[in-house]
């Protein structure tokens, strides 16, 4: 996947649409410095914006390979094009997530706002519930997380319970008190 190419017709999209959005995944990830292997772009971008957005990469010939009221995944069949997924979120959670993003620079220009860790461990959180098999890499994904310094723990703890796995935070916490 052509990570850059992709990422301009979006910003420029987004940009256009006054969209508001925040890069997740493994993008939103090295921004506070942990880095893995990806093979797409994934965003939060507010939920009235999904048909939207849904149309949009339509429109570009990507496919719509699954997409509910929260969640939309696409595939282009030009690989540089790649694939690409979405967190659709509104109310409160969107006023929060959006209202306290940071920007990373990337080279050549482009900036991407990115949600403060605590938001990304939530998202991951929710994954993992959803679909279990997620497990082992948003398990090493959260555990990065709760040891970046300033993290507040206590926030995250909150959203493991509020997801009902609040024995997954007492793992965690035992590896980073051990490591």
């Amino acid at each position: 996947m052509n990570f850059r190419r992709a990422l301009k017709i979006l910003l420029g999209f987004f940009q256009k649409n006054n969209i508001r959005f925040a890069i997740i995944g493994a993008f939103g990830l090295s921004a506070y410095g942990f880095s893995r292997m990806t093979r797409d772009l994934d965003f939060v971008v507010d939920k009235a914006s999904q048909s939207l957005v849904v149309s949009f990469l339509e429109s570009l010939g990507y496919e719509t390979l699954y997409a509910s009221t929260g969640y939309s995944n696409h595939l282009h069949p030009d690989l540089d094009k790649g694939r690409l997924d979405f967190v659709y979120i509104g109310g409160q959670t969107a006023e929060t997530i959006f209202s306290n993003t940071r920007l990373i620079s990337l080279s050549q220009g482009i900036s991407l706002p990115v949600p403060k860790p605590e938001h990304i461990a939530a998202m991951k959180i929710f994954a993992m519930k959803n679909d279990p098999s997620r497990e082992y890499q948003e398990m090493a994904d959260l555990q990065f997380l709760l040891s970046l310094p300033g993290v507040d723990r206590d926030k995250i703890k909150e959203y493991f319970k509020y997801y009902g796995l609040p024995e997954r935070y007492e793992e965690l916490a035992e590896k980073i008190e051990n490591a």
